[in-house]
């Protein structure tokens, strides 16, 4: 009987009394939960967001292209050596007037990026994708055409910059036609070192008047960061009217209208 009547009160001291949750757990857990979303944000803004907006650059292209399409002057016939002559120069665009598209095949068969004038952050390249220097020359004219977008975020438009291989072509598209350049070299300067977007890049004393035609593309250097910039090189190769069709090359890729 003693045994009998200890079982109960044994049984009774043998329950666990709940645990309490202390300040520091909670804590804790918030900070797990709010690092878990902080790192959800970063994956939607570096991949899935660049995703969405290099698909809206290729639509704002394509609209733009339809555009020059609809509003193309007169046929154009080549000479007898089967060239068009001297590139025509358009008139230089307001900030963020959208006057272009930009191809290159090394970046993607589908790439195409708008090309919109000055380099404002918010205006120009978050909005639109790429921005032309406003001091820099037009496509096809004697001097430096400049332009800059960014590396990462925004659709990212010169994301594999640092990929371009000697010889790379690189289209340009407006109104008057298809301008073709070649990437010549890479060149990494500080953020300061405007210079690359003189008409002859880091040569002050040498004018225009040298008759070379150049393509300069800049951005951010390293990757989400700003302390350099990494510049890309590109000469004139060849132009041709809307008429003429677009290039073989972005044909190919699947670019163009």
């Amino acid at each position: 009987m003693d045994d009998d009547r200890r079982r109960p009160r044994e049984g009774a001291r043998s329950r666990r009394r709940p645990r309490r949750t202390s300040f520091a757990g909670v804590l804790g857990e918030l900070l797990i939960t709010a690092g878990a979303l902080v790192l959800l944000f970063i994956g939607w803004q570096q991949w899935f967001n660049d995703l969405v907006v290099a698909g809206e650059h290729r639509e704002q292209a394509s609209s733009l292209s339809d555009r020059f399409e609809r509003e193309a002057g007169p046929e154009v016939e080549p000479g007898a050596d089967g060239s068009y002559g001297d590139p025509p120069v358009g008139e230089a665009p307001a900030e963020a007037e959208e006057f272009a598209n930009f191809y290159v095949p090394r970046f993607g068969a589908d790439y195409a990026v708008p090309i919109a004038g000055g380099t404002s952050t918010v205006r120009t390249l978050n909005a639109i994708g790429i921005g032309h220097y406003d001091q820099t020359q037009m496509p096809g004219e004697v001097g430096n055409f400049g332009i800059a977008a960014h590396r990462t975020t925004y659709g990212a438009p010169f994301n594999a910059i640092a990929d371009l291989r000697e010889g790379d072509e690189m289209y340009v598209e407006t109104e008057d036609g298809w301008f073709t350049y070649a990437f010549r070299n890479l060149q990494y300067v500080q953020a300061s070192q405007v210079s690359v977007l003189q008409p002859v890049p880091d040569a002050p004393d040498v004018s225009a008047a040298s008759g070379e035609r150049l393509i300069t593309l800049t951005s951010c250097n390293p990757m989400f960061t700003a302390q350099e910039r990494i510049v890309a090189y590109g000469v004139f190769d060849s132009w041709q009217p809307l008429s003429a069709g677009p290039p073989a090359g972005v044909t190919a890729a699947g670019g163009g209208s």
